[in-house]
């Protein structure tokens, strides 16, 4: 059985998600796909451009916040709206945790794009990455 997937939950003012991942990689690959689709039908992109990601933070939380962030920033600053990501690896190191991957997607076209909704940033408001049977989990709630 295949337990992987993420699902949107209620909460009174922004968007709050749930991923599951077999493997920790899968969950944050799956935290994003959930975060970019509040933004845009990402379904449909093509990997017509790539950006390779490499972060270090103290902690899981820290790690799935900063690469949220990141991937957020990239779509504001290069206009890029991500539809496909891949975490190669998130390994433990003496300081905290290095995730290495890749996000793809399309330059944004306002004339082709159909955006959801506005997401302003990811918060640490019941942030939260567990190890659960079967793999693991992402919660999240970004500011919308």
């Amino acid at each position: 059985m295949n337990t992987s997937h993420f699902e949107y939950l209620s909460h009174p003012a922004d968007v709050r998600f749930i991923a599951h991942g077999t493997t920790m990689e899968e969950t944050f690959e799956l935290a994003a796909q959930a975060m970019f689709g509040v933004i845009i039908l990402n379904t449909t992109l093509e990997p017509e451009r790539r950006i390779d990601i490499e972060l270090e933070s103290e902690g899981l939380e820290n790690l799935l916040y900063d690469y949220l962030s990141e991937l957020l920033y990239l779509f504001e600053v290069e206009e890029i709206a991500f539809g496909q990501f891949k975490v190669d690896s998130i390994e433990r190191t003496n300081s905290g945790y290095v995730l290495k991957g890749r996000a793809s997607g399309e330059s944004i076209d306002t004339e082709r794009h159909s955006f959801e909704t506005e997401v302003k940033a990811v918060t640490y408001h019941q942030l939260k990455v567990e190890k659960e049977a079967g793999g693991y989990s992402a919660h999240v709630i970004v500011d919308t």
